[in-house]
């Protein structure tokens, strides 16, 4: 989402990494860009004039002029202003001292509330919480179909009554039954609208009044720019926001609403929400200081390594790494391997959390998710004798892995060539050292193409 933002920002502070002393011309002209650069990525211009003035009135004082770094120095500037605008810190969670929390979800329709639903549902239940999902908006039964659906796909219980009940009266039996099952967070799913209006206002008064919600969340998709500042602004106004959940931030909206909307409701932002799928990865906690690193090209290896903690099998990884060790890495362990990976999440949302990598990042969306639905295809269509030894894959071994996988042979020997690659590489690497890392099997991909 702030890939547009990212590039400019680090344009002009390469420029600046060229002088010895900056002048205060120069900090005025690096100024100019920077704000160029926030207006065209559709941040607020009250928001863009204050960010800028704050930034420019430290840049041309002392504060640069005695530097030994001044560059280095402006941009610690910039870190410093663009963290202090998103709200210096995470924002947590309520947890009521007397269960169950309750989180109250609001937003427009299809901002993505019923999926974020469950996708928070998820999260709260991987930090051992037990969550209930209710299922509030009875004006659209595929809102309900589709909350149950995710519910039975996470293993999350969700309490409904169907359309016909109204929706304060749903919400204050769903609570009832939460504390009979023990439940120590509800999840409300809300109705929306096309646009904020009255009856929209009215009922989600009426369920705060039933609910006391602990949490409001405002559900808004981040590709609507602008308008989710005034979207926050109403909703505020009428049931007092506790945070926003911003949605749909791997799509191609140039983030200036996320810059914008803390500045101007003063309401936090919470989450961070990526894709359709429910599964780990898609919601993450918003960290004001790891987003701004990733804007600036600096990384966010925490988030990296908190997603891997919470991703990837420690047992399996141990008995990889013990196999890496000893050079007997096979096509079964690269499935393996592959598949842990997926886990993570896409490899260009990876690279773009490693410092220095974001330019790698735009390369890597061409490894796609179709290739490597066709490596793990090919592999498949190997027997279990094939996996464990490639070199034997000749001829019509190689004609029956390609029908069977929907490849050509090409395909099929392009892989198993630079898997044999893959493999002399580690060989060597296991004879000179005791450790071993997993290979990232995706960089094979790229070569397949």
């Amino acid at each position: 989402m702030f890939e547009s933002l990212s590039d400019r920002l680090q344009a002009v502070f390469k420029k600046l990494g060229g002088k010895g002393r900056l002048s205060e011309e120069d900090v005025r002209e690096a100024m100019k860009q920077v704000r160029l650069a926030l207006l065209e990525a559709d941040v607020n211009l009250q928001v863009v004039r204050e960010f800028v003035a704050k930034v420019t009135e430290r840049a041309v004082g002392e504060e640069v002029s005695r530097s030994l770094t001044p560059s280095q120095q402006v941009i610690k500037i910039v870190r410093d202003e663009l963290i202090s605008l998103l709200g210096e810190a995470e924002v947590p969670l309520a947890d009521a001292t007397l269960p169950p929390t309750v989180i109250m979800l609001v937003g427009l329709q299809g901002a993505g509330k019923t999926t974020h639903a469950a996708k928070l549902a998820l999260h709260l239940r991987k930090k051992g919480k037990r969550p209930l999902l209710v299922a509030a908006d009875v004006y659209r039964p595929a809102a309900i179909a589709q909350l149950e659906s995710l519910g039975k796909q996470v293993n999350i219980p969700v309490y409904s009554e169907g359309t016909t009940a109204k929706p304060p009266e749903i919400v204050a039996r769903a609570l009832a039954h939460a504390r009979a099952e023990h439940c120590n967070y509800v999840i409300i799913d809300t109705a929306g609208r096309l646009q904020v209006d009255e009856v929209l206002m009215t009922e989600l008064a009426d369920i705060v009044t039933v609910a006391q919600p602990h949490e409001r969340l405002l559900v808004v998709d981040a590709m609507i720019g602008q308008e989710a500042v005034r979207v926050a602004e109403e909703f505020n106004k009428r049931v007092a926001l506790s945070g926003i959940i911003f949605t749909k931030i791997d799509g191609d909206a140039r983030g200036g609403a996320a810059l914008s909307v803390r500045s101007v409701t003063g309401v936090p932002i919470k989450f961070l929400g990526t894709g359709e799928k429910i599964e780990v990865g898609t919601l993450e906690v918003f960290h004001p200081e790891r987003l701004v690193s990733r804007i600036l090209g600096m990384g966010d290896v925490l988030s990296l390594i908190e997603r891997a903690e919470s991703s990837i099998d420690k047992d399996e990884a141990a008995r990889m790494q013990k196999k890496l060790s000893k050079g007997s890495f096979d096509l079964e362990d690269f499935l393996a391997s592959m598949r842990q990976m997926q886990k993570l999440g896409p490899l260009n949302q990876i690279l773009g959390m490693l410092p220095g990598m974001g330019s790698m990042a735009k390369g890597a969306e061409l490894v796609n998710e179709k290739e490597l639905r066709r490596v793990e295809a090919i592999i498949l269509s190997m027997t279990p004798k094939e996996r464990r030894n490639p070199d034997i894959i000749k001829g019509s071994r190689r004609e029956r892995v390609a029908r069977g996988s929907g490849t050509s042979v090409a395909q099929v020997a392009g892989l198993l060539k630079n898997f044999q690659q893959m493999q002399r590489m580690m060989k060597q690497f296991s004879g000179s050292s005791k450790g071993g890392r997993m290979p990232d099997p995706r960089e094979m991909m790229r070569k397949m193409r």
